[in-house]
């Protein structure tokens, strides 16, 4: 019961509402972020906006930025991390419980840059305060501005992920690990650089709008307690999702639409489940391979099953896994499980699969 217990603890999200998908009303204009969302609200005067699918002039995937799926569900936030003369734009949302001092904590979201941005950001700012925020400023959120506000203790995480955040197709996760000080009750995202201290990468020539992103799917989950070792955390973990060592197991989920090779969303769920069982043991390595039926020509379906194969080891790796730990291989439609003078043989057997094993 105890072990039961922690498991839930481990992982509950202490964001509310953290796919965007609770709202007040259904979106119609721009700028209406904090009157259309539950819980959700911004610390500036900025005019974030809040898409959703429900929506003709502010909907999903198509809106007046881009086009974008949602990352889960029908709805996401829209900002901008740059714009000329120092604008900005930020997300707020109250925790379900102060944090708790010393405890570490992962913040996890998804990100997409919009089709229309002429910039692209390779930095992005994480607040943690004690109150909520509330400055009548439509320009970068600065610690100037905070350190103004009376009894209100804050903490400002700086993310890089290394490259800029440029990718206009897929969501990409921004993840981070933080200590807790025991005052935080609100959560910001935003950019609280100026345009001067962004690193920045100009994209298109001739346009000065800036760089606008779509965000899905805020989590916020306590690991443990600072300077201890998560063996129970992990042995959970292991427990959750175990996978046979050397086995060949199939995906859950159908991965891809027919003749496609990009990820569907529900396919991304069950590839972040497995990913979270393989960060519970660094020793762990990952094979893909990728399979189909034999209809097309043996080329057409080689050159296919590489394609998956290749967006699956992909999507591993943006979520953090090392790529020395994965390798992938398509067969097309060599290896079948099924007879593929039926539909259903056929179905069967247009597949990924993979294989966990611990090397010498």
């Amino acid at each position: 019961m105890c072990f039961i217990c922690t498991t839930i603890l481990l992982s509950q999200n202490l964001v509310y509402n953290p796919g965007f998908e609770e709202y007040v009303k259904c979106p119609v204009r721009l700028g209406n972020f904090e009157a259309d969302l539950i819980e959700w609200n911004t610390p500036t005067i900025g005019s974030t906006d809040y898409f959703n699918s429900c929506s003709i002039n502010m909907g999903t995937p198509e809106n007046f930025n881009g086009k974008q799926d949602a990352f889960a569900g029908n709805g996401y936030a829209g900002l901008y991390l740059y714009a000329p003369q120092d604008y900005r734009e930020y997300i707020q949302v109250p925790l379900k419980e102060t944090l708790q001092k010393d405890s570490v904590y992962e913040i996890l979201f998804y990100i997409s840059l919009a089709d229309k941005s002429d910039f692209a950001v390779r930095s992005f700012g994480i607040l943690f305060s004690q109150e909520e925020i509330k400055i009548g400023i439509k320009k970068e959120l600065s610690k100037m501005h905070l350190y103004k506000l009376p009894d209100n203790e804050f903490h400002l995480l700086e993310i890089n992920p290394g490259d800029y955040l440029k990718d206009m197709k897929d969501w990409i996760p921004i993840r981070a690990n933080y200590i807790a000080k025991g005052t935080e009750n609100f959560l910001l995202l935003g950019n609280f650089k100026n345009n001067a201290g962004t690193a920045k990468v100009k994209l298109k020539e001739g346009r000065k709008k800036g760089a606008y992103y779509y965000i899905d799917e805020v989590s916020l989950v306590a690991k443990g307690m600072k300077n201890i070792l998560m063996e129970n955390t992990k042995d959970s973990l292991a427990i959750s999702a175990a996978y046979e060592l050397d086995k060949t197991h199939i995906f859950n989920t159908i991965l891809f639409d027919f003749d496609e090779s990009t990820l569907l969303n529900s396919a991304k769920e069950d590839i972040r489940e497995i990913y979270t069982y393989l960060q519970s043991n660094d020793t762990l390595h990952i094979s893909i391979e990728g399979h189909t039926d034999n209809i097309g020509s043996k080329t057409y379906n080689q050159i296919l099953s590489d394609k998956r194969c290749y967006a699956v080891a992909s999507y591993f790796i943006s979520l953090g896994l090392d790529r020395s730990r994965i390798s992938w291989e398509g067969f097309g439609g060599d290896n079948p499980i099924h007879n593929n003078s039926t539909k259903e043989g056929r179905s069967k057997n247009r597949r990924v699969a993979f294989v966990i094993s611990k090397p010498d």
